[in-house]
């Protein structure tokens, strides 16, 4: 199409794949069976008739005859016949038009080869108002010429029009590059000008789609489009001359991709999974499947259409299920749904496209699982009509039976577990049944102790059901009810006393050998013909005696309220009985005595002991009865001063302050110190008064000016006794003699020290490394000698002592020691030398100095000590060059010395 303007303008022609164009040099192309537009853009009255037809399609068949099949996008406003013509469905106005382009489809029956052609409806009123621009109705099948002051209106509209977008089928099989638009200007008359496209899909990403010949102004595609990934494309066209200035303005130019149906559905999840009760009516909802196509959606090409085909197991109908076409929702369309005979149906979910063409549409599979779901459509049902029991008597918290039932429902639920009721046989409440919750077994359990004497059998009725109530429509059958037989066994019980507690009212004091009362015990066990006896179990105050055989109380000690064993006047006693069974049965009863009060109990001062000054002030004491009796046994009370000794009432008077008080005061000013009895006698007010006289003991001392006492006797009084001061004065010497001995210790310790000091310092000393032995041998040139010598001098007995004329000669003589020099206590190091050399002339001038080769004595270990004698004595070359001739200057005793390390060869 074109569009001529007044002055200089652009020249679009669109050319639509079909349109036989006259061109120079090109001849007719070969026969491509298509429509004869892609497009087509058709005038329709503004009410069009419901029948009426619109537009005869015309398609090149290319000799394909009658397997032409038409098909339209909209089938519920339009219908196409086999011929082509397009008709109206229903009547259609201008309102009602379908905004989106009519699709129509022609599909070959024997290759499965689709076309698809675009159909665009314009209402009459639109052209006719110059809505439509003139060069449009070049395009339409039905030309439509323009009113006749349509001039004067094209003055008046601006010199640049939009183009109307053309539309490309995408997937075109070519060939490439395929003509689309051809652009031209009316100044290309005069002078030479150049095209050029700009935007996406030419000389933007992505690039080479479309390409223009710059002289021609032809723009084409240049590959197949691909609509889901690009559905419209944007171009600006331009046109320049040769030195590059613009001569036009720039023409918007929109390509639509026109969708093709090659996208097949996908469903959102390849496995879905749905449930639905059993016994669910027809009609109820089980679940939705999802497909999607990413085809365009506005087509019939993205129109998907839902169906079953298969269903797995097909009990008990091949059709329990149903789908919306539409929307993919899944219901149940026949009764009979039965968890326990089918639990699960699978099912083959199909999506086709083309609104479920199955000639021309795509489509995909998937699975539903329907998993049947439980409900309480079967009611438990006893394996039993008749349980049995044994229960031992008085035993609770007994299982006595194990009642067990079947229940077709699912295992675990609420429509499974199994609840019992006892309906019949217990009015008294002693049997319950619960739930084992594991096995779902009901549990006949004792609650409440049996009497074998009141019953020895127990016959139950028990009706089982579940947690949640049965479905609609289902009834209890009378196998959820059973019958439990229960035996009672008789045991040996224990007698029991009536009452028990037994409460006796008594007077304290009765004398023994008393009769109190009979306390005596029942035998439960009617039907065992048993003795019982008694005997004594708790009596703190041991005054009680019960006969062994009769259970008769006798008394054999006084009764005393008084007794610390009486508490608020009762006194507690424990009994046993015990029969003769096998084994034997006891029970305990207890006998509780109220001890009505006498007046058997004297009153007595109260305090016993007080302490008042020399001087007392004031000079009165107050004080009190106490009597262990009740009223009116006791108070009030008569206060009066005994008239022995007679100096109390000379110092003393006695004033009764109240019926329980009295003030004892002195008569004179001043009462030395000391401890005074004053014998008071009290007497109290039973029916039959009892009297005592009672001693205050009143302890009178020195006082300060506080009033506190301040003598030795009241430090004794109030401080420790003589028992507690004796032990503290034992702890202190015996800690002393601790003492004494630890310091006597200490002191011979540092005796011992100072008695084992050496010549030279203690870090020098080897004394300390010499060991004393009994025995010791000489040297190789000494072996005749007497060991005993070895011995310390101190250790020989008188009569051992050899005589002179068999002594060695290097034994020590028995005559007095020469005197030696004594080495101080704590000697200098530079002192040695000199008390070496006193040593030497010591022993030079002593005539009684052993031979030469023994060892001379300079200093003794001890009193008496003889060291042993040195033999030959040898010498090592480790002494080198050192000169030893200095030691022949210590005298004779150390030649031998400077011979062997200081001398020659020879």
């Amino acid at each position: 199409m074109c569009s001529l303007h007044e002055g200089s303008g652009l020249l679009l022609l669109l050319v639509l794949a079909g349109l036989q164009i006259a061109a120079e040099g090109r001849g007719a192309p070969p026969c491509r069976p298509g429509f004869s537009e892609d497009v087509y853009k058709v005038v329709v009255p503004d009410i069009t008739e419901k029948g009426q037809p619109l537009f005869n399609v015309r398609f090149v068949s290319c000799g394909r005859g009658g397997l032409m099949q038409f098909e339209c996008s909209n089938p519920s406003d339009f219908r196409i016949e086999a011929n082509g013509v397009l008709y109206a469905a229903r009547t259609l106005q201008r309102s009602t038009l379908p905004v989106s382009p009519l699709l129509i489809t022609a599909s070959d029956a024997a290759t499965q080869q689709q076309w698809v052609a675009q159909v665009t409806l314009v209402p009459r009123q639109q052209v006719q108002e110059g809505a439509v621009p003139p060069v449009m109705s070049k395009d339409l099948k039905e030309i439509a010429f323009p009113p006749r002051n349509m001039d004067s209106q094209l003055k008046r509209m601006k010199r640049d029009w939009v183009i109307p977008p053309i539309n490309v089928p995408e997937n075109s099989r070519g060939p490439f590059p395929q003509e689309l638009v051809r652009i031209r200007s009316d100044h290309d008359k005069n002078r030479s000008l150049r095209y050029s496209v700009t935007g996406p899909g030419a000389d933007q990403p992505p690039t080479g789609i479309f390409i223009i010949d710059p002289i021609s102004g032809e723009l084409s595609v240049n590959k197949p489009l691909d609509r889901e990934h690009i559905s419209s494309f944007h171009l600006r066209a331009h046109a320049v001359d040769l030195n590059g200035n613009q001569v036009e303005n720039p023409i918007d130019i929109v390509i639509n991709v026109i969708d093709m149906n090659d996208n097949r559905p996908e469903f959102t999840h390849q496995i879905w999974n749905g449930t639905v009760p059993e016994g669910s009516k027809p009609g109820s909802f089980v679940m939705t499947v999802t497909a999607v196509d990413k085809d365009d959606p506005k087509t019939a090409n993205g129109m998907l259409r839902y169906k079953i085909l298969s269903q797995n197991p097909e009990s008990p109908t091949s059709n329990m299920f149903t789908i919306n076409n539409k929307t993919g929702g899944i219901i149940t369309v026949a009764a009979g749904l039965d968890r326990e005979k089918v639990p699960q149906y699978t099912l083959i979910i199909q999506a086709s496209d083309m609104e479920g063409n199955p000639m021309y549409g795509l489509s995909n599979t998937a699975t539903a699982v329907i998993r049947v779901t439980d409900i309480n459509d079967n009611p438990p049902e006893f394996t039993a009509e008749t349980f049995f029991g044994e229960v031992p008597e008085n035993r609770v918290n007994v299982i006595v039976a194990n009642l067990t039932v079947t229940d077709k429902d699912q295992p675990n639920t609420p429509a499974w577990n199994a609840v019992y009721k006892i309906t019949g046989g217990d009015p008294t409440g002693r049997f319950s049944v619960p739930t084992d919750p594991t096995t779902n077994e009901g549990l006949v359990t004792v609650v409440k102790p049996i009497d074998y004497e009141t019953s020895r059998t127990y016959v139950l009725t028990v009706e089982a059901r579940n947690e949640v109530s049965l479905a609609k429509g289902i009834h209890t059958p009378r196998q959820s009810t059973a019958t439990v037989s229960i035996r009672v066994i008789d045991v040996n019980e224990s007698p029991y006393f009536e009452p028990n507690p037994k409460f006796v009212r008594l007077e304290e004091g009765m004398m023994p050998q008393s009769t109190l009362t009979t306390f005596s015990a029942q035998d439960p066990d009617r039907f065992m013909q048993q003795t019982i006896r008694y005997s004594k179990l708790s009596d703190p105050a041991n005054w009680l005696r019960i006969d062994t055989n009769t259970g008769r109380i006798t008394t054999f000690a006084i009764l005393d309220r008084e007794s610390p064993y009486v508490k608020n006047n009762l006194y507690n006693a424990t009994f046993l009985a015990t029969d003769n069974g096998i084994p034997p049965a006891s029970g305990t009863g207890t006998l509780q005595i109220f001890l009505l009060d006498i007046n058997d109990n004297a009153p007595r001062v109260s305090p016993q002991e007080v302490e008042i000054c020399e001087k007392p002030d004031p000079n009165a004491i107050n004080i009190t009865a106490f009597d262990g009796d009740l009223s009116p046994n006791a108070g009030p009370f008569a206060f009066e001063l005994a008239n022995r000794p007679v100096d109390v009432r000379r110092n003393w008077t006695i004033t009764r302050i109240s019926g329980d008080y009295a003030q004892v005061s002195l008569k004179i000013g001043f009462l030395e110190s000391g401890i005074y009895e004053i014998p008071i006698i009290i007497t109290d007010s039973g029916n039959l008064p009892m009297s005592n006289t009672s001693y205050l003991r009143i302890k009178v001392c020195q006082c300060d000016i506080n009033g506190d006492c301040t003598d030795q006797q009241h430090i004794m009084a109030a401080g420790l006794g003589t028992g507690a001061i004796i032990s503290i004065l034992l702890c202190i010497i015996i800690l002393l003699i601790l003492v004494l001995m630890f310091v006597v210790w200490m002191k011979r310790r540092d005796k011992e020290r100072q008695a084992k000091q050496l010549l030279i310092d203690p870090e020098d000393d080897v004394r300390d490394n010499i060991l004393k032995y009994d025995e010791e041998g000489g040297g190789e040139e000494d072996q005749d000698y007497d060991l005993s010598q070895l011995q310390q001098p101190d250790t020989i007995e008188p009569d051992a002592i050899k005589p002179v004329g068999i002594r060695r000669l290097d034994e020590r003589p028995l005559h007095p020691e020469p005197q030696y020099p004594m080495r101080s206590a704590a000697p200098h190091p530079g002192d040695i030398g000199d008390f070496i050399n006193e040593g030497l002339k010591a022993a030079d001038n002593d005539p009684t100095a052993p031979p030469y080769d023994s060892l001379l004595v300079f200093d003794y270990e001890g009193s008496g000590s003889t060291a042993g004698s040195l033999s030959s004595l040898n010498s090592s070359s480790s002494g080198g060059d050192q000169d030893y001739d200095y030691l022949n200057d210590w005298g004779p005793r150390f030649r031998k010395l400077a011979d062997m390390y200081g001398g020659s060869d020879d």
